[in-house]
């Protein structure tokens, strides 16, 4: 039986449900971490230092895509609670038209601006060149990327998760077969690692364009809409945390690079890279259900149903914690295994990553309420809270430890940095969730 948006959720039934986006987000990531894997492993070191020097860059103009998604889903699946059908189809139309026309947009900036930025962040020499490479190909699949981070969320909206997930998974093995195709068989490089990424992109948003553009048994199709000014302003304060999210990752990486060349140079750079790749694994089992969860919050909010959301919230942070302490424990069995794929190569290399991510790991036992925080209240269609909740996380806590910790701790200040910024928006999100849970009935 099709499970509803509409449904009381017990926990098997929101695992269900919630499954096919959790799988969706890791495929997601593995676009970077495969790239990761094959680059260091047959191109080096400085292959896998640009990697994540110009990476920030594309996913501060990607952030448009998140922002779009998860701000329209909440706004359209509300109007559906609300059961305006018409609306929400109209809606959704206007937000994925609109994202394909600002993608293209950004896309030529991007592509444009990539030396220009890539000197900012330091780059010199080789490092600089391979920079531009790798950033000049991957804006080439810009707009499909940012169509594919919107259908992730609309897909779940329209009750459609296991499609979705097969979406993903698609443009998941494209990626995973040509990167060992381009780069361990054909020897093309970076170059290759970079173009597999942009097949994997077009596959993930194009399809979902062709399956929406026609009849579907769905929740949503795409269609004639109409100018909805209201609508797109409310998608983008709606997704605002999401957009703040991003930027500000890709302004705290910078910062991790720079004080990470400074202290260990292009090694500390290449650990801490391999470090944010098996994290990109990690934190998107919390960014998959906080994806797959809000259209239920905001369905029933929409409807009114205060019991179900407070049944929603209450599971969510049970299964939350417990996923928290099992991949705490995981990366500490395994640090060395998981490092040893990207840096195994490099003894020296090596003890440095794996020391960094025992110290790095303790975040899984906070990050994942943060995340989830965040997403609750995009859900209700509160971005003001959100955003700040994102803002303060992503930003002004983490910003401020990666500047202060190092001076007292040296390279182990880096590493820490993230646990104090999640502790510190760990006492904002609870703030917010107890002043809340009155006015909007979910404790």
């Amino acid at each position: 039986m099709k499970i509803q948006l509409s449904d009381h959720f017990t926990y098997k039934k929101l695992l269900k449900f919630v499954f096919p986006s959790i799988v969706m987000m890791i495929f997601t990531s593995i676009y970077s971490v495969v790239d990761g894997l094959f680059v260091s492993n047959f191109v080096g070191k400085t292959a896998l230092a640009a990697i994540n020097i110009i990476f920030p860059f594309i996913m501060a103009i990607a952030a448009l895509g998140f922002m779009m998604g998860t701000g329209g889903s909440a706004l359209v699946g509300r109007i559906l609670g609300e059961g305006d059908k018409k609306l929400a189809n109209e809606y959704f139309s206007l937000i994925v038209y609109a994202t394909a026309i600002a993608g293209t947009l950004l896309s030529i900036m991007g592509f444009l601006l990539v030396p220009t930025m890539s000197r900012f962040f330091g780059a010199k020499g080789e490092l600089l060149s391979m920079c531009i490479l790798y950033g000049r190909i991957c804006f080439v699949s810009m707009p499909f990327y940012m169509l594919q981070n919107v259908f992730q969320c609309f897909f779940i909206t329209a009750e459609r998760p296991r499609l979705g997930l097969g979406v993903i998974i698609a443009a998941g093995v494209t990626n995973m077969v040509l990167d060992f195709l381009f780069v361990a068989v054909l020897e093309f490089g970076l170059k290759g690692a970079a173009f597999a990424t942009v097949c994997g992109e077009i596959v993930g948003g194009l399809f979902p364009v062709l399956y929406f553009a026609r009849e579907n048994s769905s929740l949503l199709k795409l269609g004639k809409t109409h100018s909805y000014p209201r609508a797109l302003l409310k998608t983008c304060t709606n997704g605002s945390s999401e957009l703040m999210t991003e930027l500000s990752s890709s302004i705290v990486t910078v910062l991790y690079n720079f004080q990470l060349m400074k202290i260990a140079g292009e090694n500390g750079v290449a650990a801490y890279s391999t470090i944010m790749y098996v994290n990109f694994i990690f934190v998107a089992i919390f960014l998959g259900y906080s994806l797959g969860s809000a259209p239920i919050i905001s369905f029933h909010y929409g409807a009114g149903n205060h019991s179900e959301l407070k049944n929603m919230f209450k599971k969510s942070l049970w299964l939350i914690g417990i996923w928290g302490v099992c991949m705490t424990l995981i990366s500490h069995i395994f640090a060395n295994p998981f490092t040893r794929f990207f840096v195994g190569y490099d003894k020296e290399l090596l003890e440095m990553t794996v020391h960094g991510f025992l110290i790095y790991a303790t975040v899984y036992l906070i990050n994942g309420f943060n995340i989830f925080g965040s997403s609750f209240f995009t859900a209700l269609n509160n971005g003001m809270i959100s955003a700040l909740i994102s803002f303060l996380r992503t930003l002004v806590f983490e910003v401020a430890a990666i500047l202060l910790l190092p001076y007292l701790f040296g390279i182990n200040g880096i590493w820490s940095a993230v646990i104090v910024a999640e502790l510190l928006a760990l006492c904002v999100t609870i703030f917010f969730l107890i002043k809340k849970r009155g006015y909007y009935h979910y404790g």
